[in-house]
């Protein structure tokens, strides 16, 4: 039929495991409520006395409160919030019930349990025994002897009576207390997989925001001081300014591929080349520079962090030194990389570096590389970055 007329009726949404996990567990919850039903519709259908009128019509009007309290109790114990009023609004009415009631202890008597189970979700554990006791001897004391002798003569029937009210009275709370911290339990492992979910986002997005910081700077600086030169170039030498302005292009149209091959997440370093470009950079600023590379070249499981070394320190030589030299040199020793750039351009504010060495170190860490940065002779600034060449990224 539903195929047949879809909108007639509407699928329902697929509930996850965790929703129906919370559906039953609400019902599970409400046995306090059937048990406050169950007794006296028992005691109507199987009653042979004629029913007092008033006294039922109240003691049913008892119940549909009760009831309505009961399931506000239950909803905040799911929703883990507190309902003291509601528990002691419950507390008067089934108090009200005992009072106007003369039937036995297994019809009207159920409403105390019933009681104490739902105030069990909201309260603590000694709370919940107390409740427990003090709903057990209301139950008891306020529908006591005569009713129940009447109804079971004999003092077998009688204490089977007494035994299986306290027994109930005793049993049900505490059942309600498990299957409410069952569904804690279950709440809490699904909060702790959300936060997880949410930690590997926020870790992804410092580790692209770090990325761009590293890519976008470097670039801005190289054709920042390009630009300077080729300005103070423009009136004396007109051919140099342009062929500085054509790297000035090329280095914002290599910047823009960069910048969207790391938003793709894919993104292969020619680190001979990085090499070449960050002393091209350096000696347009006015920097003379040196490089040694190995003759055999640096492994491609280590040349993606050194270039992102190599970029960090052109880009801090640049902005923050007064350096007139730069020598930078790349080694290999048996199973590890080593970068060191050294300037003569210390300005004895601070030798220690930035964030952005902060951000370099925390990108080495993974695959067991350090960066090191500092004073080396008389206004020198060494930066030394060692990277294992298995297991790096």
């Amino acid at each position: 039929m539903r195929r047949l007329v879809p909108a007639a009726w509407p699928r329902r949404r697929t509930r996850s495991q965790v929703e129906r996990l919370r559906r039953l567990t609400a019902w599970m919850l409400g046995i306090g409520i059937f048990l406050a039903w169950i007794g006296p519709l028992g005691w109507f259908a199987g009653g042979t006395r004629p029913l007092p009128i008033l006294p039922w019509a109240l003691g049913l009007l008892g119940l549909v409160a009760f009831t309505v309290l009961q399931v506000r109790v239950i909803r905040a114990a799911l929703e883990g919030t507190t309902a003291h009023r509601e528990v002691a609004a419950s507390g008067a009415v089934a108090l009200a019930v005992l009072l106007v009631q003369d039937g036995h202890l297994l019809a009207w008597g159920l409403i105390a349990p019933a009681w104490a189970s739902g105030a069990a979700l909201v309260l603590n554990r000694s709370a919940t025994f107390a409740a427990t006791v003090v709903a057990t001897v209301a139950g008891v004391f306020f529908l006591w002897p005569e009713v129940v002798l009447s109804v079971y003569p004999g003092e077998e029937a009688f204490g089977g009576a007494i035994g299986g009210y306290v027994g109930a009275s005793l049993t049900v709370p505490w059942m309600n207390r498990f299957q409410l911290w069952f569904w804690e339990v279950v709440r809490a492992a699904e909060a702790g997989k959300a936060a997880q979910a949410q930690l590997a986002v926020t870790e992804e997005r410092l580790r692209f925001a770090r990325d761009l910081h590293d890519l976008v700077g470097h670039s801005l600086s190289a054709i920042a001081v390009k630009s300077e030169v080729a300005a103070k170039l423009a009136g004396s030498d007109t051919g140099r300014a342009a062929a500085e302005m054509d790297a000035v292009r090329g280095l914002a149209r290599e910047a823009l591929k960069e910048i969207r091959t790391a938003v793709r997440g894919y993104r292969t370093v020619d680190f001979e080349a990085e090499l070449r470009s960050m002393v091209a950079v350096l000696e347009a600023g006015g920097v003379r520079c040196t490089l040694e590379t190995p003759p055999d070249g640096v492994p491609e499981e280590g040349a993606g962090l050194l270039a992102w070394v190599a970029r960090e320190g052109t880009t801090n030589v640049l902005r923050h030194s007064s350096a007139t030299r730069c020598r930078i040199s790349v080694a290999v020793h048996g199973g590890t990389a080593v970068l060191e750039m050294v300037n003569d351009g210390v300005t004895g504010t601070d030798a220690r570096g930035g964030t952005g060495l902060i951000g370099l170190s925390e990108r080495l860490a993974p695959s067991g590389g350090t960066v090191t940065a500092g004073s080396g002779r008389p206004g020198e600034f060494r930066l030394r970055a060692t990277v294992p060449l298995e297991g790096a990224r």
